[in-house]
């Protein structure tokens, strides 16, 4: 018998940490996990303040984890709402352009999204009013897998399933020390509190690089935080969008742009708007950490992404300051908008994880050590593709484990 308090620890209570637990108890019934989580509950960041989009994998490159990871999740995870009865609506979604220039790009979303294997349909100005009869453009193209579920329900229910099949998982640990050995993983908490496992998995979300670091790993990169604020439509004018719409991505950037979200709840979401955070959990301008602050101002990534796209950013920021400004965006998707009809929503955090040349690490990232797996970034659609996503660490961690 070991001296292990649980083979292996996973330090995040998000969808991706809860997912991994629960995988690794169906893929290796009897394995003793516990999940630390430092907030009071799960789902608490990424998680718990996104749109609530079900994607469909359409942006992705084929080929890609995020590709396979979209496809696949999608599917089990309106499988998964409905098996657990929670709140979701596969409602289909339009992608629009409202510019010349863009319909070379609406293109290649097409075929990029046939060679995923997605239904597309190719629309003309007509028939996008036939699905939103307020939006307007020159072409669009109809996704049918996509929707809309509560995320934080999702994360809810992984969590009970993997305390039902023995998982401890403990809110209110904030993880501060790891120490490791040929033998063991050893991990202190702010509470005073010692775990030692067989095997780490860190799926710390907007921490990770920092954990991999106590861990003693290079993650050789840094999570630089990006603020996604958010307006919704008043009531009164939320009949105005049906489902989801869209404008055709910059390929330059991994962001997709101001879109319009009808919620599982009937609420019309608007946005991200993508701003730098100042901190980790930086939720309004007004939230500064000034160490994290300071730390992402000396990564020499940070400042490459400034000098490579500061004229995207000044967009953004822009429409951070002026709401009038922000509503002149949702207007070349729905041109009847006001200024008037918007109010301000909850922000999100993304953890976007940056190499020191400055690109944006846009697909998944995994890195492994002796006794240790790092999710490293874990971007849209993580949320999405949780259940592919925890099945892929939880082989990891058992493969860790044994090694």
């Amino acid at each position: 018998m070991t001296a292990w308090d649980c083979d292996v620890l996973v330090i995040g209570g998000g969808i991706v940490g809860l997912s991994t637990a629960y995988a690794i108890t169906r893929a290796a019934p009897g394995t003793r996990v516990i999940v630390l989580e430092k907030e009071a509950g799960p789902a608490r960041h990424q998680t718990g303040r996104n749109s609530g989009v079900i994607h469909s994998g359409i942006y992705y490159p084929p080929g890609s984890l995020k590709a396979r990871f979209a496809v696949e999740g999608a599917a089990e995870l309106v499988k998964f709402c409905a098996e657990y009865d929670i709140p979701h609506e596969t409602t289909g979604k339009l992608i629009v352009a409202t510019d010349r220039a863009e319909l070379p790009r609406l293109h290649a979303l097409v075929q990029r999204g046939r060679e995923n294997g997605i239904p597309v349909r190719e629309l003309g100005p007509a028939q996008i009013m036939e699905y939103e009869p307020h939006v307007r453009g020159l072409a669009a193209i109809h996704v049918g897998t996509t929707g809309t579920c509560d995320y934080g329900a999702v994360a809810n229910r992984l969590a009970g399933l993997a305390t039902d099949a023995g998982t401890s998982v403990r809110y209110g640990e904030e993880v501060r020390a790891i120490g490791r050995r040929a033998s063991a993983v050893a991990v202190r908490t702010a509470s005073g509190s010692v775990v030692r496992a067989g095997a780490l998995v860190n799926c710390a979300g907007l921490h990770c690089d920092r954990i991999a670091q106590l861990a003693g790993d290079d993650p050789g990169m840094r999570i630089v935080p990006f603020r996604g604020e958010y307006y919704e439509l008043v009531p009164s004018r939320a009949p105005l969008v049906r489902g989801l719409v869209y404008p055709v991505p910059d390929p330059a950037f991994p962001f997709l742009g101001v879109h319009l979200t009808r919620g599982i709840d009937g609420r019309v979401h608007i946005g991200p708007n993508a701003v730098p955070a100042l901190a980790r959990e930086g939720y309004t301008w007004h939230t500064v950490r000034p160490d994290e602050f300071a730390a992402t101002l000396a990564y020499p990534g940070a400042w490459r992404i400034a000098r490579r796209h500061w004229r995207y950013g000044a967009g953004e920021l822009r429409r951070s300051a002026s709401k009038r400004a922000f509503t002149d965006a949702v207007r070349r998707l729905l041109p009847v908008v006001r200024t008037d009809d918007l109010v301000r929503a909850p922000a999100g955090v993304r953890a976007q994880a940056v190499l020191p040349d400055g690109t944006l690490v846009d697909d998944f990232l995994f890195a492994e050590s002796a006794r240790a797996v790092h999710v490293l970034n874990a971007p849209s659609p993580a949320a999405t593709a949780s259940l592919p996503i925890g099945r892929e660490v939880a082989r990891r961690a058992l493969a860790a484990l044994d090694g």
